[in-house]
């Protein structure tokens, strides 16, 4: 079993507030987030962001897994997590997340390749995790 941790500080109200984030590893150190890089495409990070790169990283290392059980390797994959808040009648909501795989894999057949990216997309833990629409394109690349 493994746990780690991130953390946010927060100082102010909601739009003229400021807050930071931070990762155990150091990734990010007091990294600026808040309303205008949330919802008005100003500098700084969100949740949002952060949730696609983990998605992205992990459907990505558990297809590498899976790819692995199938006698295949990787020679490149690059993921995109596409991740969509809506506002509803409650707040908002992450509604769904895309992810985009465009991957250079020797030997691989796309009916094979799809099949493990599929698995990936449904048996990565952030997946599991998450309550919302996810759906995959996968392009296997020569």
């Amino acid at each position: 079993m493994s746990t780690t941790s991130g953390s946010a500080k927060w100082q102010g109200g909601i739009k003229d507030g400021k807050g930071a984030i931070s990762t155990k590893s150091g990734a990010l150190s007091d990294y600026p987030y808040g309303f205008a890089s949330r919802f008005e495409g100003k500098p700084g990070s969100n949740p949002e962001e952060l949730i696609g790169a983990a998605h992205a990283a992990c459907f990505t290392m558990a297809l590498s897994l899976i790819l692995g059980e199938a006698k295949l390797t990787a020679e490149q994959m690059e993921t995109k997590a596409d991740v969509t808040l809506e506002k509803q009648d409650d707040g908002f909501a992450i509604t769904a997340i895309h992810l985009t795989l465009t991957a250079k894999i020797p030997g691989a057949d796309d009916a094979t390749f799809q099949d493990c990216a599929a698995k990936a997309k449904a048996g990565c833990p952030v997946s599991k995790l998450l309550n919302t629409k996810i759906t995959l394109d996968a392009k296997l690349v020569s």
